[in-house]
This record gives C-alpha cells, sequence and structure tokens, in this order.
C-alpha cells in the first residue's frame, strides 16, 4: 500500500516507517527536523529508511498549506498514519504558539489533505494527556476528558473533536490513538528513561517530580507500533446502534474510533528508576521537586476496546523494556 507517515523522522514515525517497510509497503515520510532536540538522532534514524527505495521523504512543515496540498497530492496516499506533533507537556507552557501551529493548524492541512484525496483511513496520534483532571482509573476512552491542564493535551483533544467533524461531515474514517508514556529505543531525549539514562552514567542527579510518588503506564515502543498497525487495517465505518441520548465518546454513527494503546500496569517512578538502575549497574542520585504543572499523578490505560476490535494488548514488562533501551543507549553513544 502506498502509507504517508508524518513525524517520519520521530521517535515513533521510525520505528512504524521501518515496520512498514519491513511488510512491504511504499512508504512516504514526513518530517521538518525542527530542533526541539537533537536533529543528529532523527537523520540517524532516517539513515535506516532512505536506503530502501519503497521510502521516500519530503522535509516539510505541517503548517505549510501549500506545501501539504502539493504532498498529498504527489503521495496519493491510500492510508495517512498523522505522528508529526509538537510534543511535551512542560514545553506547551513555554511556547504555546508553537502547539497553535503545529497541532491545530497543521492538523487542519492533514484533515482537508486527506479530504480531498481520497484517502481511505486516517490514523492520527492523540495522548494519555486528554485525560487531564480525571481520576477514575484505569482510564477509558469512554470517559468525558473535557478538563485538560496542559495546551498540549487541550491541543490533541482538540484534534480529536476535529478528526469526528471530518468524520461526520465528509465521512473521512478517523481513527485516534492516545499513547501512553512511550519508551524504547531512539527514544525522544526529552523524556524521563533518556534523561535518567545519561545523568546517572555522567554522575549527575536525576529530577524526579513529586518525590518520586507518581505512576505511568509505561508503554514498549514495539507494543505501539503492532497496535498502531494493526488498527491501520480495521476503518471503522460507524455504528448504527450509537445513541446520541447517551454517547460513547470512542465511538460514533460517523466512521470515528477512538483507542488507548498503554500497558494497562502502571509502575512506580521509584521502581522504575530501580529498574533502570539494575540495567546500569549505578545508583542515581536523586533530587525531589514538587510536582510541575501540567503533570498528572497517574496515568493508567484500559485496553479492553483495542483487545475487542484487534485482538491486541502490550505486554512488554518494563525491565524488559529498559533493558533494550539501556543496550541501544550504550552502543549508539559508545558508554
Amino acid at each position: 500500500m502506498q502509507i504517508l507517515v508524518t513525524g517520519a523522522a520521530g521517535f515513533i514515525g521510525f520505528h512504524l516507517s521501518r515496520r512498514l517497510l519491513n511488510d512491504r509497503h511504499h512508504v512516504v515520510g514526513m518530517d521538518n527536523l525542527n530542533t526541539y532536540y537533537d536533529v543528529k538522532l532523527k537523520k540517524d534514524r532516517l539513515s535506516f529508511l532512505t536506503f530502501d527505495p519503497r521510502f521516500r521523504l519530503h522535509i516539510l512543515d505541517l503548517a505549510d498549506r501549500q506545501g501539504m496540498e502539493k504532498l498529498f497530492r504527489v503521495a496519493n496516499p491510500e492510508i495517512v498514519v498523522h505522528l508529526a506533533a509538537q510534543a511535551g507537556v512542560r514545553y506547551s507552557l513555554e511556547n504555546p504558539h508553537a502547539y497553535a501551529e503545529s497541532n491545530l493548524v497543521g492538523f487542519t492541512n492533514i484533515l482537508e489533505g486527506c479530504r480531498h484525496n481520497g484517502v481511505k483511513h486516517l490514523v492520527y496520534a492523540s495522548s494519555s494527556s486528554v485525560y487531564g483532571a480525571n481520576t477514575a482509573m484505569p482510564f477509558s476512552v469512554k470517559h468525558n476528558v473535557d478538563h485538560p491542564i496542559s495546551l498540549y493535551a487541550a491541543t490533541k483533544k482538540a484534534n480529536e473533536l476535529m478528526a469526528h467533524t471530518y468524520a461526520a461531515l465528509y465521512k473521512l474514517p478517523c481513527t485516534g490513538l492516545r499513547f501512553f508514556t512511550v519508551y524504547g529505543p531512539w527514544g525522544r531525549p526529552d523524556m524521563a528513561l533518556f534523561l535518567f539514562t545519561k545523568a546517572i552514567l555522567e554522575g549527575r542527579p536525576i529530577e524526579v517530580y513529586n518525590n518520586g510518588k507518581m505512576r505511568r503506564d509505561f508503554t514498549y515502543i514495539d507494543d505501539i507500533i503492532e497496535g498502531v498497525v494493526r488498527v491501520m487495517a480495521r476503518i471503522p465505518s460507524g455504528r448504527n446502534d450509537w445513541n446520541g441520548a447517551k454517547p460513547d465518546p470512542a465511538s460514533s454513527f460517523a466512521p470515528y474510533r477512538l483507542f488507548n494503546i498503554g500497558n494497562n500496569q502502571p509502575v512506580e517512578l521509584m521502581d522504575f528508576i530501580a529498574a533502570l538502575e539494575d540495567h546500569l549497574g549505578r545508583k542515581a542520585q536523586m533530587r525531589l521537586l514538587p510536582m510541575q504543572p501540567g503533570d498528572v499523578l497517574e496515568t493508567y490505560a484500559d485496553v479492553d476496546d483495542l483487545m475487542a476490535e484487534v485482538g491486541f494488548k502490550p505486554c512488554t514488562s518494563i525491565r524488559e523494556g529498559i533493558g533494550k533501551f539501556v543496550e541501544w543507549y550504550r552502543e549508539y553513544y559508545g558508554k
């Protein structure tokens, strides 16, 4: 198939593109190679993709309306997997306009490109951050998510609403995936595992927020990719039994679905750090700090809908996943 993957130089986009190429698909990768984090890491990821003749790369910004229109015309994709976004909760406190341009204007360009070019299925990245102030655990796609606590989360919630609008108005099949704390080899340098590993190996203290009293549903990258690939093949068609008097937020009368992709096993932050210490063979120096604005105490994914629809749920243990990350990190950085 001809598949457009936005954010192809990013963590998830790189792994997905590599999987799709291995599955013999043709992949059009798009990325703007911005400087939010180390561009060398992004280029090194791309080096594993660009040698394949079935991969074509376009350096382009999501907010470039004319450029995006041309990309859709040239690529003519059957499926679009939209992973490009301005990521990061804390960064959104400092640079709100970057989120409006990439996550709102950029997503509009994606929707318009799909609408006008006969795309059969738009699969896009949402985030566990949309659950915001919710405290009912585990987080379910059937829960109301109207109380985000960061601009990043608000833009992801907006993406879900925008996608539903296009599904309802133009019958564009859309599936949103709420990812839960993704980690693994080639991961993002602004994420906890990368930051902790780097600091511990350099003999610097790690910053531990809320005095370590947090839990996260850490989800290994291979599990995320398996979930994405399976969902890509399940094009939503709308439910005849959907009831507007008792609306299910995870589905619709329109061709629209939402799924969580999380490990369904939240881990205490201190246990996460202990597992990392074991794999590194070093103890962490900890700088205990208060809760940060925009953070939540706990994430925990209900994946029942994902299981029911595609017969899969993440299963990689935190010890196994951290071990694979540390092995990659030592090899990549020669540590």
